[in-house]
């Protein structure tokens, strides 16, 4: 069982940035995939951003180029860099893990999911 817990949401003004982070328990972190995914208000929950056990990245289309997928492999974090940041971005943005070490964008491939974390962007 792996518990995540993201933190680092808030407010922010367009243009501005802010960092995510979502800390996971257990001493098998580097062998999962792991993946960022948003929900706004009134819309399905779509994926953002993976990194795979190895470190291959992968975006939606929509934040490439802005944001930025990491992982501390050492201290059990995983990290979103969010810069530019537009009105449309705001969600709850939740931290995912998958029980391998392949990166994917389908939500339904990912066995773990934190509490999410509110990201607002004021225009």
């Amino acid at each position: 069982q792996v518990q995540l817990v993201e933190s680092g949401g808030g407010l922010v003004q367009a243009g501005g940035s802010l960092r995510l982070s979502c800390v996971a328990s257990g001493r098998t972190f580097s062998s999962y995939a792991m993946g960022w995914f948003r929900q706004a208000p009134g819309k399905e929950r779509e994926f953002v951003a993976a990194i795979s056990g190895s470190g291959i990245t992968n975006y939606a289309d929509s934040v490439k180029g802005r944001f930025s997928i990491s992982r501390d492999n050492g201290k059990n974090t995983l990290y979103l860099q969010m810069a530019s940041l537009k009105p449309e971005d705001a969600a709850v943005y939740y931290c995912a893990a998958r029980r391998l070490r392949t990166l994917s964008s389908g939500s339904e491939s990912y066995d773990y999911w934190g509490q999410g974390t509110q990201v607002t962007v004021s225009s």
